[in-house]
């Protein structure tokens, strides 16, 4: 029996994971993702991503024959790279570095109603990266053969055929025209757009593995190479297929990614925040954005442990409340200093985590008018259990549901190696509502306290 391979480079994690046909895991390796701080910014640590791919293709593959990798990658990012590969570090998408830029950058942005991706902080709009490659280190740039999207440079590298693809090209990157199904005006403000290889779909196979690299990791020479995928747009990709529309996923994880799909754009609005994602076939999708894993971490603050009836019920009694942004990083409140207001004991910790990442997901479903159809809990939320029974409880008109299978973005990606194949979803699991005494007061004083 051959496997896929899945490339998962997450921002927080690595992983390769294995499949079978019938897109069931069959063996999986993963280590933490760590960027290096060296000069010239903040910068993803590739060659250290590269020997962990190596290593965990040669591992899985001897229990499980891999006759397809695949790719999947965390969005705000891309390399320029020339022949022999990169001219410039890929910056981490968290480097301030670009907003030095935005006097200039600002000028050539593309109207929200053309691009539906607002202005963000740091390298979270991946076309003002590249100005700020190419305006402050104009010798190396200009070295460069092509831009390619993150889950496209991992293809290329294993590969050797360069490919562009829409759902990492239209995630919030100022780059494209979701409406227009093109690039956006700032590719030819900037000059970049000879730089862009041809548009090949995520499903594409690009050729097979570079003979090298089949020998280093020990893979048969004919192993294909599919172009890869956006890591949400991963997560999205079995229910985009399966479910009928409309439906919401929120795909969670250091990112919680909501995508209202099947609903009209009239509710995106630049200054919360809302813009539009692209799907695997091209279509424009309603979403909303927070840094929810990382918001729980930074408010957890090492505490260990999921929050249980009675610690929710302290903190919820005790009125304490976690108010946004603790990482200033996407979201309607990421210009607002997180804060906690009131006393928290370091046990109820991730009970009032989780009440603020409830809090702020139904926020967001909110304004998103993300109020029809099944809710969808993808990735690590999906395993609060008190995450998902608050989402119930406050969002009463929804169904809120849990995937069976939570290997969520890697799954989805191995679709792509079976194209057009449909997922068989196995059934899931309904949340029922939590019952916490005093929990939409809670709501109303988290609210109120925001509005202040």
């Amino acid at each position: 029996m051959t496997a896929t391979a899945v490339l998962d480079i997450g921002k927080t994690n690595l992983k390769v994971v294995l499949f079978d046909q019938s897109c069931n895991v069959l063996w999986e390796k993963n280590q933490p993702n760590r960027p290096l701080s060296a000069p010239p910014y903040l910068h993803a640590d590739v060659e250290m991503i590269w020997r962990f791919v190596l290593a965990a293709l040669e591992e899985g593959n001897r229990g499980h024959p891999i006759d397809t990798i695949v790719t999947t990658a965390h969005g705000a990012s891309g390399v320029v790279i020339d022949q022999a590969g990169l001219v410039l570090p890929m910056l981490d998408y968290e480097d301030k570095g670009p907003e030095g830029i935005e006097q200039h950058y600002a000028a050539i942005r593309p109207a929200f109603a053309e691009s539906f991706s607002p202005p963000a902080a740091g390298g979270l709009n991946l076309a003002r990266q590249f100005a700020y490659q190419k305006w402050q280190f104009p010798e190396q740039f200009a070295r460069a053969k092509y831009a390619l999207n993150y889950p496209q440079y991992w293809s290329w590298r294993l590969s050797g055929v360069a490919a562009s693809e829409v759902t990492s090209l239209g995630c919030h990157t100022d780059l494209w025209n979701p409406k227009g199904r093109t690039f956006s005006s700032v590719v030819d403000a900037l000059d970049i757009r000879s730089l862009f290889p041809p548009i090949r779909p995520a499903w594409d196979t690009l050729g097979p593995i570079k003979p090298d690299i089949a020998e280093a990791a020990g893979l048969a020479p004919n192993t294909r190479v599919v172009s890869g995928i956006h890591d949400s747009n991963a997560s999205l990709l079995p229910n985009l297929l399966a479910r009928p529309a409309p439906f919401t996923v929120v795909s969670t994880g250091t990112w919680v990614i909501i995508f209202n799909v099947g609903q009209p754009f009239d509710s995106l609005d630049e200054a919360s925040d809302l813009y539009a994602n692209v799907d695997a076939t091209g279509a424009p999708v309603p979403c909303a954005r927070f840094m929810g894993g990382r918001e729980y971490e930074m408010i957890t603050a090492g505490v260990t442990g999921d929050a249980d009836m009675a610690s929710l019920q302290r903190v919820i009694a005790s009125g304490t409340v976690a108010l946004p942004s603790f990482t200033g990083q996407g979201g309607p409140y990421a210009g607002r200093k997180g804060e906690i207001v009131g006393e928290i004991d370091d046990a109820n910790r991730p009970a009032l985590a989780t009440l603020h990442i409830a809090l702020m997901t139904d926020d967001l479903l909110t304004r998103l008018g993300a109020t029809a159809g099944d809710l969808i809990i993808e990735g690590s939320f999906g395993r609060n259990a008190a995450y998902c029974g608050i989402l119930a409880a406050l969002r009463p008109a929804q169904s809120v549901r849990v995937p069976a299978d939570q290997s969520g973005t890697a799954r989805g990606a191995a679709l792509l190696a079976h194209w057009p194949a449909k997922p068989e979803l196995a059934p899931d699991h309904v949340t029922d509502p939590i019952g916490l005494h005093g929990l939409e007061m809670y709501r109303d004083l988290w609210r109120a306290m925001l509005a202040v």
